[in-house]
């Protein structure tokens, strides 16, 4: 679509919105900025735009005559399709896309994306390195805090973008097409936005929508609804396997990263090489070696660039010993499954901070991985009462009730003995107390440097 002159209207204020509205007006289009929150002002929001170029802002509604002219309206990913307000653009035939999708359209070069339940930032992050190590222009967006659309402008026909890319973004795209992407894994998460786990599957694997037989898909083949899903689609699919050695695919030997493609076999790193803790850390690293090597990168430049990587932030991070205790930071163990793998990768005795704002997610299988680490779990937020029921139903009874994190913190530090571990590792969202699992994962480690 060409853009140029075209009344576009951006529903969000937030990052994405700024970045939609601005690349917008880069481009000769007349955006209008909208925003549902009525506390909101307008003035706030204009300053937080780049400023040289007209633009409309409404808060708390909009007004039907603007909404009777729209040619475009781009979403940001927190505004869900299926409110009243979004269903009347689809029912008047307005155009609906993502950031991602205008981004796309604006920005040129190589595409490589990255979606699932768990470990897409750090697979992007990884992605973003390797890739970054070996060519010259390199963009690391999306989902990770970067705005796609704040980047599409500086790209070139031989640049690269790294994209970590949520199901809120999914649901929104049309031409979108990856030259590699990959599909971690696929768990219960946002129930709350996509109602049942068929849709939130299918919003996942519209990541491959606009592949063609010269893209590459990679997948978890220890998921089975990946494993299926990678029998019928139209990229070259490449599995990836912690478990099991695969005839073709990415997978581990005796602690080593093989991978096995077109009857040759090439050795990567050792998982000791690695600076990342866990299993899923190491189908992690699989995922962006296979995605980068797909782009063409060569395998000696991969390893180089994986052994560098450390991990990210607020992902089983460690923040500091004290009196003999360990203290990690997983803030962004936003639901069970991410939780799970923040338990398995301790290798200590643990006291578990867990709870925040509820999902609507079951935590059985959670509190089942304790698997005998946990001395104490230490529980805060809107869930905090659903998740003692749960463990005491399956017969844990060390939980303990906190108002807020800093106590929980004080709780942990009291009752920790040398060589234990501390673990922040929510299994839910930050909403409510925080206003992001950043915010949450930086006041736990401000209350951990002042004990």
């Amino acid at each position: 679509m060409d853009l140029k002159d075209k009344k576009v209207l951006v529903f969000g204020s937030g990052i994405s919105g700024i970045g939609a509205a601005d690349l917008l007006g880069s481009a000769g289009a007349h955006p209008i900025i909208f925003d549902g929150n009525e506390k909101l002002s307008k003035e706030d929001i204009l300053h937080k735009t780049r400023g040289d170029y007209p633009v409309e802002i409404y808060v708390g509604e909009l007004p039907e005559s603007v909404q009777k002219s729209l040619d475009l309206v781009v979403l940001s990913p927190g505004v869900p399709t299926d409110i009243p307000q979004v269903l009347s653009f689809f029912r008047q035939g307005i155009p609906v896309w993502g950031e991602v999708e205008l981004a796309y359209q604006m920005g040129k070069g190589m595409v490589m994306a990255v979606t699932g339940t768990n470990g897409k930032t750090t697979t992007t992050a990884l992605l973003g390195k390797i890739m970054s190590d070996y060519k010259e222009s390199v963009f690391v967006v999306g989902n990770i805090g970067n705005a796609y659309t704040g980047a599409s402008l500086q790209m070139r026909d031989d640049s690269v973008t790294v994209a970590e890319i949520s199901s809120f973004q999914l649901e929104t795209i049309d031409r979108f097409a990856p030259h590699v992407s990959a599909i971690l894994n696929i768990t219960e998460d946002h129930l709350n936005r996509h109602h049942t786990m068929e849709e939130y599957i299918r919003v996942k694997e519209l990541i491959t929508k606009n592949q063609t037989g010269e893209d590459y898909c990679i997948l978890n083949y220890e998921d089975e609804v990946l494993r299926k899903f990678g029998e019928n689609i139209s990229p070259r699919v490449v599995y990836f396997s912690s478990l099991r050695e695969l005839e073709e695919g990415i997978f581990l030997r005796d602690g080593q990263i093989i991978m096995r493609m077109d009857g040759e076999e090439i050795p990567f790193v050792k998982t000791q090489q690695l600076q990342i803790l866990g299993r899923h850390n190491h189908e992690n690293a699989m995922a962006a070696i296979a995605m980068a090597y797909c782009a063409g990168v060569p395998a000696e430049s991969i390893c180089e660039s994986v052994c560098q990587f450390r991990a990210v932030e607020h992902r089983i991070e460690f923040v500091e010993e004290k009196n003999g205790v360990f203290y990690y930071n997983d803030s962004k163990g936003t639901n069970p499954d991410a939780a799970i793998k923040g338990i398995q990768a301790m290798t200590r005795p643990t006291l578990l901070i867990g709870g925040g704002f509820d999902k609507g997610s079951e935590y059985d299988e959670w509190i089942q991985s304790f698997d005998g680490k946990v001395r104490y779990l230490v529980l805060i937020g809107q869930t905090r009462e659903k998740i003692q029921k749960a463990a005491n139903r399956l017969g844990f009874e060390n939980c303990i009730l906190a108002d807020d994190l800093k106590e929980a913190v004080d709780i942990c530090a009291q009752k920790a003995q040398p060589g234990d571990a501390v673990l922040l590792s929510p299994a839910c969202a930050s909403w409510g107390q925080f206003d992001n699992y950043e915010q949450r994962g930086n006041m736990f480690k401000e209350y951990v440097h002042n004990l």
